[in-house]
């Protein structure tokens, strides 16, 4: 059984006292390289509800992925939104695609995502691979 009370009962009550936790120490700095980074922790605290409450997280993702933060856009992108696109890429592919088009920074953020699940499937990784490209070359 988990220390974390929150991951044993995911509800969206608990989704959103993930949010608020790690908010309350967002954007913060960076850890030194050799000690653990609590706004890290938070992020990852907040992606064990991507499973059943994808839309809170999404405007989370938005906002912090957005944040001009490089280490906070890494974390936001290998700790929630390429898992956000791996179980709900359908649904926020399109949304992601937007952001990433119309903030720089978030378009960092989805250049460092790899594909998982979903976003793997035939057709899904071409558009999603093709996306990073497209970004890739605005940014040169």
């Amino acid at each position: 059984m988990s220390a974390n009370p929150l991951a044993r009962h995911k509800t969206m009550e608990n989704v959103q006292l993930a949010i608020q936790a790690a908010e309350k120490i967002l954007p913060g700095q960076a850890a030194p390289a050799d000690a653990e980074d609590p706004r890290w922790q938070a992020i990852i605290e907040v992606s064990e509800f991507l499973e059943t409450d994808p839309a809170p997280i999404w405007s989370f993702v938005q906002r912090w992925g957005s944040y001009p933060d490089d280490d906070l856009s890494d974390a936001i992108a290998t700790c929630v939104l390429e898992h956000l696109l791996e179980l709900h890429f359908d649904a926020y592919f399109s949304k992601v695609v937007e952001a990433a088009h119309s903030n720089p920074q978030f378009a960092r953020t989805v250049e460092m995502c790899a594909a998982f699940g979903l976003t793997e499937e035939p057709g899904n990784f071409e558009r999603f691979e093709k996306l990073k490209d497209d970004l890739r070359g605005r940014a040169s």
